[in-house]
């Protein structure tokens, strides 16, 4: 039999780089394309669910997949006169809209479990929230973890809800080996707001709410670890100080937080970095009105 149509005789088979893949096997072009087009389907859905006000560690961690244990806690505040400048409407869930009774002091955003590489996990174990499980916590919540904006946070399910849904069932839920349950995740971080109360130590050192005032950076934090033994992590709207953390170990013992730090100046760095000189700005709050501020406890008492 002829030769001429063997791969290994013909010299367009043996030089054109295309050749493995024209002889190889159906099967491996077949396996090939079913990976391809599980990973575009991946990438699409997690465009759309991040197009949609997740995030990657969200996403991923969709349906109670199991991640690795985490490395320490990071309580988060912010500050309410920086957060609530941008309000253009006011609804009954906002606690900038309060009026006399809107926070003036830094209050929580969350208590999250972090990696020391600067990563972190998210929607643990898909624990749904219940907001019974907190009824006779509601009081100190609303005043010291309120919700600063009209919008429904994404929840770990593909719905909206509640700001403490969304800080439970994303974070919370990761830190259930240290915490517990969800009676225990706000209690305990209340706790923490509590006792390394950020707000009175500063004020004790003189940074005070001001429209006008500007603060050395490295004095705010100066503050801070001679408090507490510890160099918090900030993060600025322009000069106005909007987030500040805290750092813990499992055992709820002050800790650095994973960031670089400028070892020269001692001032820690993140993605929205503070200059030299911060604000604490003071904010005047919208009052939605008598009747619609006693909206915010009752809509969260019909849903017990």
């Amino acid at each position: 039999m002829s030769s001429k149509c063997s791969s290994h005789s013909n010299p367009i088979f043996r030089s054109h780089p295309m050749a493995s893949l024209l002889v190889a096997p159906p099967f491996n072009f077949a396996f090939r394309s079913v990976v391809f087009l599980v990973i575009i389907w991946i990438g699409l859905f997690c465009i759309v669910e991040i197009s949609a006000g997740g995030d990657v560690g969200e996403v991923l961690g969709k349906g109670g997949h199991k991640q690795r244990e985490f490395d320490y806690f990071k309580l988060s505040l912010q500050w309410p006169g920086t957060v609530c400048h941008r309000t253009r409407h006011c609804c009954s869930s906002n606690g900038c809209c309060r009026g006399s009774n809107a926070p003036t002091g830094f209050t929580i955003h969350g208590l999250w479990p972090d990696y020391n590489d600067g990563t972190w996990p998210a929607c643990c174990n898909g624990k749904r929230f219940d907001v019974k499980e907190i009824s006779t916590l509601l009081g100190a919540l609303n005043k010291f973890w309120p919700s600063l904006s009209c919008s429904s946070p994404s929840n770990c399910h593909g719905g909206k809800g509640l700001f403490w849904e969304h800080e439970w069932e994303k974070h919370g839920t990761c830190a259930s080996s240290v915490v517990g349950d969800e009676y225990k995740y706000f209690l305990t971080t209340l706790n923490i707001y509590f006792k390394y109360n950020i707000t009175e130590v500063l004020r004790e050192a003189g940074y005070v709410a001001s429209n006008s005032e500007k603060y050395p950076l490295g004095g705010i934090i100066s503050a801070i670890q001679n408090a507490f033994h510890t160099t918090p992590e900030l993060e600025c709207s322009g000069d106005a100080v909007e987030e500040l953390r805290l750092c813990f170990d499992k055992n709820f013992k002050p800790r650095d937080c994973a960031v670089d730090s400028n070892t020269e100046s001692g001032i820690v760095t993140s993605k929205k970095s503070c200059p030299r000189y911060v604000s604490l700005p003071d904010y005047v709050s919208l009052n939605v009105g008598k009747n619609d501020a006693e909206v915010s406890q009752a809509t969260v008492h019909s849903s017990i």
